[in-house]
This record gives C-alpha cells, sequence and structure tokens, in this order.
C-alpha cells in the first residue's frame, strides 16, 4: 500500500494536479478531486496501485466517484 501511495503521490506531482490523497483506510485510498481531473485521477490511480509490485497473482482495483463518503 505504502508503494502505491508514492507512486500516486509521484505521478500526481508530476502531472500537476489539484488533487490531494486526504485518507488511506486499510487498503482503501481516499482523494478529493476538481471534477475535471476525475476521469484522469481515475486512470492514474488504477495503474499506480495495481502496478506497485508485482505478484504471481494480479492485483484489481475498484474506483468509486462519489460527492460524499456515503455515496461511495
Amino acid at each position: 500500500m505504502k508503494q502505491a501511495m508514492i507512486r500516486v503521490d509521484r505521478m500526481m506531482r508530476e502531472r500537476r494536479l489539484l488533487s490531494a490523497l486526504i485518507l488511506q483506510i486499510h487498503d482503501e485510498l481516499v482523494f478529493e478531486v476538481p471534477l475535471d481531473e476525475v476521469e484522469e485521477m481515475k486512470v492514474l490511480v488504477k495503474e499506480a496501485m495495481e502496478g506497485a509490485v508485482t505478484l504471481s497473482i494480479p492485483l484489481n482495483v475498484s474506483i468509486s466517484v462519489g460527492s460524499n463518503w456515503g455515496e461511495l
């Protein structure tokens, strides 16, 4: 998880995104994302998390978007 978080942070900085990682809960990350960055962040986070480590089985990431945590 830590590797994924480091990768996401680096990729966000490289792209100069305004999005912010605000919370980690076990194997979940919660971001605050401007509406115009949602699609880019979905791709970025999935790529960063699924490629954080190489295992004998694939890591699968699911992403939800909502105005608040209750909608997720």
